[in-house]
């Protein structure tokens, strides 16, 4: 998905939540760090464009609700969570880049309702890679992609990585994962010679 496409589909995908919350009194888009949050700003852009009223826009970090918490660094950066209005009573859209085995969401679902009642919360996604391990599903989708296991979608937006762009990329080997790569011979083969 090339800088044009991506903007095409962020306009779909805003006219879409348009079409059905024509009201938009109600609705705030709570974007997840670090890609979600400028997706649910330019999102809350093309609503007021579409519809005149630009819904409030928060940020999530999730880091401490990870179910990975204790793995993912010695000490984990946090950027802080930005939520300056209610979400009570609210449709909350959670807007994030890719949507992948839903462990994000569900970390984010979990924090999201430290901070209040929600009337509802919907998800709105860049792009959809299957491969879910909790039921988890997309109210709005860029874009679903088949991918492989194997396979990494990376979301490039400029605010971050200063050109937009999503492109599917094989995962590296991690170095000593195959023993012939290094030169070194597989030990079942030289165990079966003797």
């Amino acid at each position: 998905m090339d800088a044009p496409r991506l903007g095409r589909t962020l306009s779909r995908m805003a006219h879409e939540i348009v079409e059905r919350h024509p009201d938009l009194r109600g609705v705030v888009l709570v974007g997840i760090r670090t890609r979600g949050v400028p997706l649910a700003r330019r999102l809350a852009r093309l609503i007021a464009a579409a519809a005149g009223r630009e819904p409030p826009v928060g940020a999530l970090d999730i880091t401490l609700y990870r179910d990975d918490f204790t793995t993912i660094a010695l000490q984990p950066v946090t950027r802080g969570t930005e939520i300056p209005f209610s979400i009570d009573d609210k449709t909350v859209i959670l807007t994030d880049d890719v949507l992948f085995t839903g462990r994000t969401v569900r970390a984010a679902l979990d924090e999201l309702i430290d901070f209040g009642r929600p009337a509802r919360i919907e998800l709105a996604v860049l792009v959809d890679r299957g491969h879910r391990e909790l039921p988890v599903r997309a109210d709005y989708v860029g874009q679903s992609v088949e991918t492989r296991r194997d396979e990494v979608v990376d979301a490039n937006l400029a605010e971050e990585d200063a050109q937009d762009r999503v492109v599917v990329l094989r995962k590296p080997q991690r170095r000593g994962a195959n023993p012939a790569a290094k030169g070194e011979p597989d030990k079942r083969r030289r165990s079966r010679g003797r």
